[in-house]
This record gives C-alpha cells, structure tokens and sequence, in this order.
C-alpha cells in the first residue's frame, strides 16, 4: 500500500517536530512546515523513514502559502491527503491590559485563523482521501478562561467549537475531525508561562513525545473516538469530567485558586 499523506504545521519544534518524526518513522509521508523551513529531512530521527520527509515554508495566516504547501506535498499523490494536523501556534502571557491589542489580535490570527485556513484550503485535498483525518491542537485551557492567559484560552475554545461543528458538518464525508487537548507541555511556547500560578501548581508533566504518540494513535485508528476531542495526560483526563460535573461557582473558585 502507498503511504498515507500527512500535512504538519508548526513543525520546526516542539509537539509539530516530535510528530513528523514519529509519523515518519511509522511510515507515513510527511509534510512539515513551519515560518522557518524544519530541518526535519537532516535530524537523525529520520534516517529510517521509508519516505523522505517533505520539508517547507508557510505561515498558516497567509491562504497564498497554504494553497502552495497543499499543491507541493500532494503533488506525487494525484492530490490526496490524508491527513492535516493543524498545530502551529503562538501564546503570550500576562493581564488582559497588560498586553496590547495588535498582541492579542497576532494569537487570533494563528490560532484561530490559521485552523481555519487550512481546515477549509485542505478540505478538496482531504475529500479524495478514504480515510482523511482533520486533526486540530487545541488545549485544556479551553475548559475554563484562565488569568494571565484571556485570549490563547479564547483561540483554543473556538478551536473546540469549530472541531465539534466540522465533526457534524462533514460526518458522511470520510473526514473524521479531531481535536487534542493536552495541558502543560515541555516546548519554548510554556517557558513563557513558566510564571502563571496554574503552571507552576500543577508543573509540566507532558514531553513533545507524549503528544506526539496520541496523534498517531489517533490518526492510525488504534484509539476508539467517541467524542470529537481527546484528552491527552492524566491531569486532562481527570479535570476535563470534573470541569463538566461540578457547578459554575466552583469551577470559578478552582481557578481563582490556582492562579494566585
């Protein structure tokens, strides 16, 4: 059998590198793109993957950059992709007021604007695959608003609530949707909450890997989906029931405390 085609954005570091590689050396053929082109087709790590890694630009706000990532990938392929993993993203940590509006406006537009954008761009490309796979990070912060983290909470929820309407919208397609929410994860985006009351009472109990190995997981079919979102780590796991369970108030006061 050919090997299913993959699309990895954000993929010069952190959960996006640790991915392509993984699906790399699963067999897989890998496209991974960043703003800065990966040096992924260098790294160790995938020097058994039976097919070379794609490696290219695009800044997942720009449509021109996506439409030329689709066409380059899926050119050997008759324009079949099997896969999107929607992962690149960007954080900024402080008060609302602290950070200026074209800040927070700059986490909307690659958080939100950049799933949109390759949701809909890859849409045609995925609908050609008989088993295609929209996969978007979102976060367990989109459980409830965190202080010092308003607006990336903000782009994660609505990262949840496009995944559950394409999970609707497309069921019949092929295309399955899904999202991962893991917590806190050991990349250079949580080093700059190193600081939040959250991070530092609940600690990073996630590597790149960890993430890494869920979406291949999911994206293999090993793991039986029965909601549009999976939750990744043990402390997900556990808060995601209990934030649904426990009333309002509650909720509010957990993390009021956790943020002090």
């Amino acid at each position: 059998m050919a090997p299913r085609t993959v699309l990895v954005t954000g993929a010069q570091s952190g959960i996006g590198r640790a991915t392509a590689l993984l699906l790399a050396q699963q067999g897989w053929r890998v496209g991974a793109f960043d703003l800065t082109v990966p040096d992924l087709a260098e790294a160790p790590e995938a020097a058994g993957a039976a097919v070379p890694i794609h490696c290219g630009r695009l800044d997942v706000t720009s449509t021109a950059d996506w439409e030329q990532a689709l066409t380059e990938l899926t050119a050997g392929t008759g324009g079949v992709l099997d896969a999107l993993v929607n992962n690149a993203g960007v954080i900024s940590a402080g008060t609302f007021v602290e950070q200026d509006v074209d800040t927070h406006l700059r986490l909307v537009q690659v958080n939100v604007g950049g799933v949109i954008r390759g949701a809909r761009l890859a849409h045609p490309y995925l609908l050609r695959s008989p088993q295609a796979h929209l996969l978007n990070l979102a976060s367990a912060s989109a459980m409830y608003g965190q202080p010092g983290l308003a607006v990336y909470g903000a782009t994660k929820s609505a990262v949840k609530s496009l995944t559950e309407a394409l999970d609707i919208e497309w069921r019949g397609t092929g295309i399955t949707v899904t999202s991962l929410w893991p917590l806190f994860v050991r990349t250079a985006m949580v080093d700059e909450i190193k600081d939040l009351g959250t991070t530092r009472r609940l600690g990073v109990r996630l590597g790149p890997e960890d993430v890494a190995r869920q979406v291949h997981r999911v994206l293999s079919g090993r793991r039986r989906v029965r909601s549009p979102h999976v939750m990744v780590g043990a402390q997900t796991r556990l808060a995601a029931p209990l934030t649904r369970m426990t009333p309002y108030w509650l909720n509010r006061q957990v993390i009021g405390w956790l943020n002090r």
